[in-house]
């Protein structure tokens, strides 16, 4: 069963969002370095960005956790708590 996970973080402008992401490639811990992740989509409005992830196990998500939070932390952002959903339907295209 699939996962949907939306974050809405505070402190997480587009800047933070990128040294997240280097920081988390440079990890082994990017999109495609992960298992379990099959989607990911930053968005932004007004320069912070929300997330949106699709996981195909919580055990997946909360061991990439690991590696995020700690990372997320020292660049000042703070994640909150995600709103969970089960993901009836994925279309691509």
């Amino acid at each position: 069963m699939a996962l949907g996970l939306y974050f809405q973080p505070t402190g997480f402008s587009t800047a933070v969002y990128d040294e997240a992401v280097s920081q988390l490639e440079q990890a082994g811990a990017g999109f495609g370095q992960v298992s379990g992740r099959t989607f990911h989509c930053a968005m932004e409005v007004d320069g912070q960005v929300s997330v949106f992830d699709v996981w195909e196990s919580m055990e997946q998500f909360e061991k990439f956790g690991e590696t995020l939070l700690p990372i997320m932390s020292k660049l000042g952002a703070n994640p909150g708590e995600p709103m969970i959903m089960t993901v009836h339907n994925i279309q691509n295209g």
